[in-house]
């Protein structure tokens, strides 16, 4: 072969793998790893960055987010589909659920490509209806790359600060994805893979109202509560969903454990029981949700057993 000949098949193959990369993410750019906490602390450290990140993805109506359970204060990361796929979140506002755009997504003058391979196929039928939980979303751990955007500081009356701009009210940084490494497949029938808890269903007793008694649990509450299962000292917090409700009321309404009795059970799903119980001589119904949440495996000392744990509680009727 003449060196002329040579040169020419390099150039050829540095062609090739040039116009390779233009059509993958980030135009050859290298993401650099980081975690969600690390976002969360600092989000303008990364802004305009293309990052890889490992984390929960949380999808419901007006929830598209990405989350860790070891931070889950601080600014929130929303998440949306590169190119012209789009991920049919319902937010506010003026956003429709489009599983598509006419045209490759743009943010702040940057155009944010998508890889559409299998692992991205398959992380979008998990995270899309019919969801394993019912109507209550879905959650699952995936590895992303993409492109980060912190949007703008914003500085509260409280003293206090955020970063926000993006999803639901301009709750939150993006991070627009450009490709899906991995996903970690929903295949246990024991664990609750759903976003959000039940909420009461207020015709069924004839009440128009409802309070929360404990809001949505944080992710601090439930990861203190499988810990202390994990000690071993109270194992029926594994076996034994119905005590732990009455338990958990017991404790709500101050009083002794134990003195909560005939709790029913009023709905079953896969990882998630639902409890209700009547306060006697009066109209007041008491609503808990119980969850082996998924996310919650990944930290148990034996990731087969998860605790039973309260996600949410309700006082129906005054």
């Amino acid at each position: 072969m003449k060196p002329s000949d040579a040169r020419a098949v390099r150039f050829f193959f540095r062609l090739c793998a040039f116009l390779a990369c233009l059509v993958t993410v980030g135009l050859c750019e290298q993401p650099q790893k980081v975690s969600v906490c690390d976002l969360k602390n600092d989000p303008a450290v990364y802004n305009h960055k293309l990052i890889e990140v490992e984390g929960f993805v949380s999808h419901d109506f007006e929830d598209f987010s990405l989350f860790d359970p070891n931070c889950p204060y601080g600014p929130q990361v929303w998440l949306e589909y590169g190119g012209t796929a789009a991920s049919g979140t319902m937010y506010c506002c003026g956003v429709t659920a489009d599983r598509s755009r006419p045209n490759e997504l743009v943010v702040e003058n940057i155009p944010i490509p998508l890889l559409q391979d299998t692992h991205f196929q398959q992380f979008d039928r998990l995270i899309q209806p019919p969801f394993r939980s019912g109507n209550h979303g879905s959650t699952v751990n995936a590895t992303l790359v993409g492109r980060f955007f912190a949007g703008e500081k914003r500085e509260y009356p409280n003293g206090g600060w955020g970063w926000g701009g993006y999803g639901h009210f301009g709750c939150c940084s993006l991070l627009a994805i450009q490709e899906v490494h991995s996903v970690d497949p929903q295949d246990r029938d024991d664990l609750d893979y759903g976003a959000s808890p039940d909420q009461p269903d207020l015709g069924g007793n004839g009440c128009s109202t409802y309070q929360n008694l404990i809001g949505i649990s944080s992710s601090k509450e439930l990861l203190e509560a499988q810990q202390h299962a994990d000690l071993g000292e109270e194992p029926w917090i594994f076996q034994d969903p119905q005590r732990v409700a009455s338990n958990a009321l017991a404790r709500l309404l101050k009083v002794k454990d134990g003195s909560i009795t005939g709790i029913k059970e009023t709905r079953k799903a896969e990882g998630r029981l639902v409890y209700q119980w009547r306060q006697k001589g009066t109209a007041v119904w008491y609503m808990l949700v119980l969850s082996r949440p998924y996310w919650l495996s990944f930290y148990a000392r034996d990731p087969k057993k998860v605790a039973w744990v309260v996600i949410a509680a309700y006082k129906i009727c005054e």
